[in-house]
């Protein structure tokens, strides 16, 4: 294998797995009645429409559905991939969940 397919090969895998932390995020969000769209615009509020997200929100299954993503999971997927402003959303989500 060359080394440009080498590169190509690990680019498209990284957007894979980039594509499945987006779906984590927003079926979490299906699953706690939250709207991933929201929450993404409060941690980004500069970034238009997300393409990512609006083709993982084409997957998502509703809640009944899917199975469990635990918190941590979804916090720790988000900050694998440097989203520390939406894990940080996600985070006070968590918290105000557990205050009621």
């Amino acid at each position: 294998m060359s080394r440009e397919d080498m590169e190509k090969k690990i680019i498209e895998s990284y957007r894979q797995d980039e594509k499945m932390m987006i779906l984590v995020f927003a079926q979490w969000c299906v699953n706690h009645d939250l709207d991933p769209e929201e929450l993404y615009k409060k941690a980004y509020p500069d970034q238009m429409n997300n393409h990512a997200l609006q083709e993982a929100l084409e997957l998502t299954v509703p809640k009944k559905e899917s199975e469990d993503i635990p918190d941590p999971t979804v916090l720790q997927v988000l900050q694998l991939f440097g989203n520390d402003d939406l894990a940080f959303i996600v985070q006070e989500q968590i918290e105000k969940r557990g205050n009621k």
